[in-house]
C-alpha cells in the first residue's frame, strides 16, 4: 500500500484524538444500473466510513462483488468497476472498523452461497455478543473467514433450520445483542432491518424517476438519497425488518413490543452529515439549536465565536446567534490532509494539527475568543488548537463543547477509545480546562442537548437516545465485554 492511499488507522498521527465514524450502508432495488446508484450513496455516506469500500450486485442469474480498501472514489475509480457490477439489485457499504483489522477480508459486503442461492450482508453497527456466539459457531464447525463481527449474521443464517430466507435472517437477528442497521441482498429480495432500540440509523426512499415503480433506496441518511435524486419515505423504525421484492415493500416486526427508540444521540452531534434529516430532525438545525443551548447554559463575555472546524461550524453559528456575538471563521481546516505525501516522522506527529488546522489571524488578533468544538476525546488536540489561538494574537479562549463531557467508551459501533484514555473519565472540568490551557471550559448539559432536541430534559427513569458516552447508561447488555471483566480478574 503507498502513502497516497494509507487508511484512518495508518493516519493516527492526525487524527487519533477524534471519535471515528461507524459505517454507511446502501441498498438498491431494481433499476437498471444499481452499481452506480450504490457508488453515488456511498460518496454522500463518506464520512461514516474512510477505511474501505465495497458493492455486490445481482443480474438476475448471479451475483458480482467488488471490495477495496480506501475511499470510494479510489475503489471505484475505473469506470470499468462499475461496468464489472451489472444488475438491477445492489447492497453497498463504507467501512471504519469498530471490531476487526483493516485487510481485504473484512470489506464488507460480506457474501456466501446458501443452499437457496447467494446471499450478501452489510452491517452499520456492532454486536455486544459477537465473541459468545462465535465461540459456539466454531465449536459447532463454522469457519470465520474474516475477524468482524458482522460474519456471525453469515454463519447463523447458514446454519438456521428454517426453510427460506426471511425466516433464517429473522432467527439470526434475534440471537445477537447489539446494535446494528443490516442491508441484505439474496437472489429474490433486499432486506433492511434495525436493532430493537434503533440505535444506529436507516431510512428508506424512492426513485421517482425509475422506469420501474417498484424502485427503492434503503440507506444509512437522507444525504445518500439526495445524491441520487430519491425521495425520502420514512425512517424504517427500530426493530423493523423491511422486505422488498417484485411484490413491492412489506413490513415485518418480529421483536413484537420489546422495541423502544434509543436512537445514537452523538449522530446529531457529530456523525451524521448537516444536510441529513433523521427522524424527522434537520442535523444542521439541531447542532444550530445545541450552540444555542451551550449559550444560555455557559455565555462568557467575548468578541468573536470561532468554530473549529468542520463539525463545529452549525453549533458556533447557533451561539454566535443566540449571544449576539459576531461568528467568524477564525480556523481554516485543509481538506487534504488525508492523503499526504509527507512520511509521518515524529516531527510531523508534533505537528499534526497544524497540517489539518491553520488560523485566520486577521480575525482572531486581539480579541477574547470564544471556540466551539462538538467534543473531547484526549484532549491533545482541542491543548493544540488553544495554543494555536493564542498564538494568532487571541487575548482570551474560552472553550465551549456542543456535546456533556464524554466520560465512557461506545460499544455500539463508533470507535472510541478506553474510558482510561477518555479526558473526562479521569479528570473535573476545572482540570480540563487548565491541561487544556484554555481561560475557560463549559459543556452543554445533558438537559441542555435534550432541549436542543425537542424534549424537554433527560428523562432518567426512560432516556429518548442512547447517551452512554455522557452517562454509563448502557441500554443494550455488553455480553462480550462482562466476560473479558470477569475473565481478567
Amino acid at each position: 500500500m503507498t502513502l497516497s492511499s494509507l487508511s484512518s488507522h495508518e493516519l493516527d498521527f492526525i487524527d487519533d484524538d477524534e471519535f471515528h465514524e461507524e459505517c454507511g450502508v446502501v441498498g438498491i432495488w431494481t433499476t437498471q444500473d444499481a452499481a452506480s446508484l450504490t457508488a453515488l450513496g456511498l460518496h454522500a455516506l463518506q464520512h461514516r466510513g474512510q477505511e474501505a469500500s465495497g458493492i455486490v450486485t445481482y443480474d438476475g442469474n448471479q451475483f458480482h462483488t467488488h471490495r477495496g480498501l480506501g475511499l470510494v472514489g479510489e475503489v471505484f475509480d475505473d469506470p470499468r468497476v462499475i461496468a464489472s457490477l451489472p444488475g438491477g439489485m445492489g447492497i453497498g457499504h463504507n467501512r471504519y472498523a469498530t471490531t476487526g483489522e483493516t485487510q481485504l477480508r473484512n470489506v464488507q459486503p460480506l457474501y456466501g452461497d446458501f443452499e437457496f442461492g447467494g446471499f450478501a450482508v452489510a452491517h452499520n453497527g456492532n454486536l455486544t455478543n459477537a465473541q459468545l456466539l462465535k465461540q459456539s459457531l466454531v465449536r459447532r464447525g463454522c469457519l470465520f473467514q474474516s475477524s468482524t463481527d458482522s460474519e456471525v449474521f453469515i454463519h447463523l443464517i447458514a446454519i438456521s433450520l428454517y426453510s427460506n430466507v426471511i425466516d433464517r435472517f429473522i432467527d439470526a437477528i434475534k440471537q445477537v445483542q447489539g446494535a446494528y442497521s443490516l442491508v441484505a441482498l439474496s437472489k429474490d429480495m433486499l432486506i433492511a432491518a434495525r436493532d430493537p432500540l434503533g440505535v444506529r440509523p436507516l431510512i428508506l426512499g424512492k426513485l421517482p424517476y425509475s422506469q420501474d415503480e417498484n424502485s427503492w433506496v434503503v440507506a444509512s441518511e437522507t444525504c445518500a438519497l439526495s445524491s441520487m435524486g430519491a425521495d425520502f419515505v420514512r425512517d424504517i423504525e427500530p426493530g423493523e425488518v423491511i422486505i422488498i421484492d417484485h411484490d413491492g415493500v412489506r413490513s415485518i416486526h418480529p421483536f413484537a413490543d420489546n422495541t423502544s427508540s434509543r436512537f445514537c444521540i452523538f449522530e446529531y452531534v457529530y456523525f451524521a452529515r448537516p444536510d441529513s434529516v433523521i427522524e424527522n430532525k434537520s442535523v444542521y438545525m439541531a447542532r444550530k439549536k445545541i450552540g444555542a443551548e451551550l449559550a444560555k447554559e455557559s455565555h462568557v463575555e467575548a468578541d468573536v465565536v470561532v468554530p473549529v472546524p468542520d463539525s463545529g461550524v452549525p453549533a458556533a453559528i447557533g451561539y454566535a446567534e443566540a449571544s449576539n456575538i459576531p461568528f467568524e471563521l477564525g480556523i481554516i481546516r485543509s481538506h487534504y490532509i488525508g492523503r499526504t505525501f509527507i512520511e509521518p516522522t515524529d516531527q510531523i506527529r508534533n505537528l499534526g494539527v497544524k497540517l489539518k488546522h491553520a488560523t485566520n489571524r486577521a480575525v482572531i488578533n486581539g480579541k477574547r475568543v470564544i471556540l466551539i468544538d462538538d467534543s473531547i476525546v484526549r484532549g491533545t488536540t482541542s491543548k493544540k488548537i488553544v495554543e494555536m489561538v493564542r498564538a494568532a494574537g487571541a487575548t482570551e479562549v474560552h472553550l465551549r463543547i456542543a456535546s456533556p463531557p464524554t466520560q465512557h467508551s461506545c460499544f455500539y459501533g463508533i470507535d472510541t477509545p478506553a474510558e482510561e484514555k477518555l479526558l473526562a473519565h479521569t479528570h473535573s472540568i476545572d482540570e480540563m480546562c487548565k491541561l487544556i490551557g484554555a481561560d475557560s471550559l463549559g459543556f452543554v448539559s445533558a438537559d441542555g442537548l435534550y432541549r436542543a432536541l425537542q424534549e424537554d430534559k433527560r428523562n432518567n427513569q426512560n432516556p429518548q437516545y442512547c447517551d452512554a458516552c455522557f452517562t454509563g447508561d448502557y441500554p443494550i447488555p455488553l455480553t462480550d465485554h462482562d466476560m473479558q471483566l470477569v475473565k481478567s480478574k
